[in-house]
């Protein structure tokens, strides 16, 4: 990569300082944008505080502090003066909490009451983590609201996004919100089995790891949703949110060990490797503590777990940098990936650190983001099994060639004496066996030089092999010998092969012949090459004291034996 690609480098860091701020809120609530948004004021609780006080003390409520600045307790919330008729639907966010009463006063004085404890809150959770009760209609309008907020945690607020709707409308935001979670449940799924399948084939490392991020995001997914109390109705709701914490840990550290495999093993050399081993166990110890002690010390934990992410971030600055610096093929492609949820991610880190207020869209964001992400993931191994698979049919190639190398004979192509005998000891049924010599080759040296020599060589190698059916086995034992096997069903007939040598041209128009020595049989062990080579090579010397240029005939194994 050129160094012009210092903006994609910066570009990663900027999405992994995104993804640490979306991490750093797991639990933030998510409540529908539908009906009419409420403005509350906060107040700490008290021994001696009733509702029906509360509601006409309006000016012992705190209305400009943000509510993350008083720290976790219990405290009563008042919402501003409201005029509703008829049926309504009151949301706010589900948060870590113990218990919240909701007070509902009426125009005629009437206060009703509705008691959300762990379970009672999965029992009204609604897509997006939505905690809805319903008012039923009255005679007289609904005029205001008061929750009492008891073991409130403040990891985030003590009392967001109050929302005051009709059933309609929350019917509504339920079919928009399962349509966004079941398109990213559906999409996790196909990716999930579609990498699985492709590492039952191929065995990446890689893909596992993705798999289990994507694993994680779904069941994160599931949960946060609030999806998993409609299926598990009895789940108290801060459990819930201790699974939304261990799945964001799960896959945040699924991400750092894909990196690790997709990166090519340069980029994690050194160092690199044991921090990214301290990072991922530090991030799987706090998941533990948080999932086993909260909501002892959650304040704490929750920090620990940010602090986690942000120690996540400053492990995979340095991993970028190093892929930046050793050219990865790969850097680009998690450039890409992370492209689009850059923008979104950065305003979720500064809202993380109430920087910005918070947005139902935005914390919401998460699922858009990471189905992009997810996306862009998946062509990013596509892409990196497409130059393995180049790198594979590349050494593949390479093997063979060497392979080729070891057994052929520089000179002529053909086989070696070693890839000859390897490739002829263990035929099944009778072979025949041509020992073949150039006469008098040291008088063609001695006439053309070595140069010429060689050439000769190679003219009487090519029409060897093209004197034989394709599978018969040629090869240069020695010298200036050459031998040829082929089954005796389909044994050639030496005499063709003379003529076609007399017939040949060879180097300077000198004229070249050889002499041709035969035997027929078995070639299953190296005791029958033996044997049978000691009978070619008996005929070839008949045929050389019985004036060269000739074939000696077929002389058998059995006969030699008798």
């Amino acid at each position: 990569m050129p160094r012009a690609g210092a903006p994609i480098l910066f570009a990663l860091i900027g999405a992994l300082i995104a993804f640490a701020g979306i991490g750093a809120a797991p639990a933030a609530a998510q409540v529908g944008v539908v009906g009419r948004a409420v403005a509350v004021c906060v107040t700490p609780a008290a021994p001696d505080m009733k509702p029906g006080t509360l509601f006409g003390q309006a000016d012992r409520f705190d209305c400009k502090t943000r509510q993350t600045t008083m720290g976790s307790g219990d405290y009563w919330v008042l919402s501003e003066p409201v005029s509703v008729t008829g049926p309504a639907d009151i949301r706010i966010g589900s948060l870590w909490q113990e218990r919240v009463t909701l007070y509902a006063r009426y125009a005629d004085g009437a206060i009703v009451s509705a008691v959300t404890d762990g379970k009672a809150a999965t029992r009204h959770l609604q897509l997006g983590a939505i905690i809805e009760r319903g008012l039923p209609a009255r005679s007289s309008p609904l005029v205001r609201l008061l929750w009492h907020v008891e073991g409130a945690a403040n990891l985030r607020g003590i009392l967001n996004g109050a929302r005051i709707a009709t059933p309609a409308e929350s019917a509504d935001a339920n079919l928009l919100m399962g349509v966004i979670y079941a398109g990213f449940v559906g999409l996790c799924i196909a990716l999930l089995t579609y990498n699985l399948a492709l590492w039952g084939a191929l065995r990446y490392r890689f893909q596992l790891a993705y798999c289990a991020m994507l694993l994680s995001l779904l069941i994160y997914a599931i949960s946060s949703s609030g999806a998993l109390a409609w299926a598990w109705p009895d789940i108290v709701n801060n459990d819930r949110l201790r699974i939304n914490y261990a799945m964001l840990g799960l896959s945040a550290t699924a991400a750092m060990l894909f990196a690790r495999s997709f990166f090519e093993p340069r980029v994690f050399a050194g160092w690199l490797t044991h921090a990214s081993n301290m990072v991922c166990g530090a991030m799987l110890v706090t998941v533990l503590m948080l999932v086993t002690l909260a909501p002892w010390q959650i304040t704490l934990l929750d920090k620990v777990f940010s602090v986690a992410f942000i120690t996540q971030l400053a492990i995979v600055v340095p991993i970028l940098w190093r892929g930046w610096q050793t050219r990865s093929n790969y850097l680009w492609m998690f450039a890409i990936a992370w492209a689009a949820p850059i923008i979104l991610a950065c305003f979720r880190v500064a809202n993380a650190l109430h920087a910005i207020p918070w947005s139902f869209w935005l914390d919401n964001s998460t699922i858009v983001t990471m189905t992009v992400e997810a996306l862009f993931s998946s062509l990013a191994i596509a892409y990196r099994i497409r130059l393995l698979s180049r790198e594979r049919d590349e050494a593949r190639a390479q093997e063979i060639a060497a392979r080729l190398l070891a057994d052929t004979d520089p000179l002529t192509g053909l086989l070696n004496r070693r890839a000859f005998l390897r490739s002829a000891i263990g035929r099944e049924g009778e072979q025949t066996l041509l020992l073949a010599d150039i006469d008098h080759f040291k008088r063609v040296n001695d006439t053309i030089g070595h140069d010429g020599g060689d050439e000769v060589l190679r003219v009487f190698a090519r029409t060897l092999r093209n004197s034989v059916p394709p599978e018969a086995l040629v090869a240069r034992i020695g010298g200036e010998e050459f031998a040829i096997v082929t089954a005796a069903a389909l044994a050639v007939e030496p005499e063709d092969i003379l003529a076609r040598l007399r017939a040949g041209r060879m180097p300077f128009d000198i004229s070249v012949t050889a002499s041709i020595g035969a035997s027929t049989g078995p070639l299953a062990r190296e005791a029958d090459w033996k044997t049978l080579y000691r009978c070619a090579d008996l005929a070839l010397f008949e045929a050389k004291a019985a004036g060269r240029d000739r074939v000696r005939g077929t002389v058998t194994t059995g006969q030699i034996a008798a």
